[in-house]
């Protein structure tokens, strides 16, 4: 993540607080409401509470939405482990669950990070009068954007 270079150390705080400020500065996130709940170096909690626009007609959260959900924290993930500005380069879901509750969680890890590149893995959870319920699992390749040409 841009701003947290390799040779420096950042308290945890100083870490999840750069997150926040990144999440919000994405329109779409801000939009549907995601809230960064933990960021460490090779993991992130992303959370969305599941309101009526969210949903599709039989009252489950949209695939897109759980879609975006373990994209973002994915990306977060590879971001955190890179500490560069990242892209998603591919992932691929799994659905396993309708998410028909009241809040998504998506956890995602770092599984490997080279020097330009990071393979993560998420678990995205529906959380329902309290219980976790796995609904999703996705894996991606996060990618070190290029250098911006100096002006």
């Amino acid at each position: 993540m841009s701003g947290l270079g390799h040779d420096q150390e950042v308290s945890p705080e100083a870490v999840l607080a750069y997150g926040r400020r990144m999440l919000a500065s994405q329109p779409f996130s801000v939009l549907i409401g995601a809230q960064l709940h933990a960021l460490a170096p090779d993991y992130v909690e992303l959370q969305l509470p599941l309101t009526a626009q969210l949903k599709q007609q039989n009252g489950f959260a949209h695939g897109g939405i759980v879609s975006y959900m373990a994209d973002n924290a994915l990306t977060f993930a590879g971001g955190s482990a890179l500490r560069v500005p990242v892209v998603t380069s591919e992932f691929k879901i799994n659905y396993v669950r309708p998410a028909l509750g009241e809040r998504l969680i998506a956890r995602a890890r770092t599984a490997h990070s080279g020097s330009s590149q990071a393979v993560c893995t998420c678990e995205v959870f529906v959380v329902n009068d309290g219980a976790e319920k796995l609904c999703a699992l996705a894996q991606g390749t996060i990618a070190k954007l290029p250098d911006s040409p100096k002006k």
